[in-house]
């Protein structure tokens, strides 16, 4: 059985500049971690967090869709999971945007319960990166 996340988070910003902010390895470093990741099919990149004693904070991943500036997907590999993440973003009018998320292929409940709480924490910082 396979798990699927779905979250959807909404900002007061352009289209543009949310975009920005999920492809750009400078922004992306401001939100998530340190990464050398391009918006390119095919590419493969990683995310390299703070290791520990229980992982060694690497995300590796290859990107699989991108059309500009309405969705992106890409593989998310670590700790022997893998799941594939992929991002819709839909203009709402009024100046905001919405980005959906999904996060498929989790093999139990309880790495779905920790991305969830993963990329809340994550998108407390994205806002700050939308400023820049």
């Amino acid at each position: 059985m396979s798990f699927t996340l779905s979250m959807d988070f909404s900002f007061a910003t352009s289209i543009e500049k949310a975009w920005s902010a999920l492809t750009d390895s400078g922004k992306l470093a401001g939100w998530i971690a340190v990464n050398d990741f391009k918006p390119v099919a095919g590419h493969r990149f990683q995310f390299r967090h703070q290791p520990s004693e229980w992982w060694d904070g690497i995300v590796d991943g290859e990107v699989l869709t991108v059309d500009e500036p309405n969705r992106l997907s890409y593989i998310w590999a670590s700790g022997g999971e893998q799941q594939t993440v992929t991002w819709t973003l839909q203009v709402l009018g009024d100046g905001k945007v919405n980005l959906h998320l999904e996060q498929s292929g989790f093999s139990h409940t309880q790495g779905l319960e920790g991305a969830r709480y993963g990329w809340g924490e994550w998108f407390g910082q994205f806002e700050k990166v939308l400023e820049q």
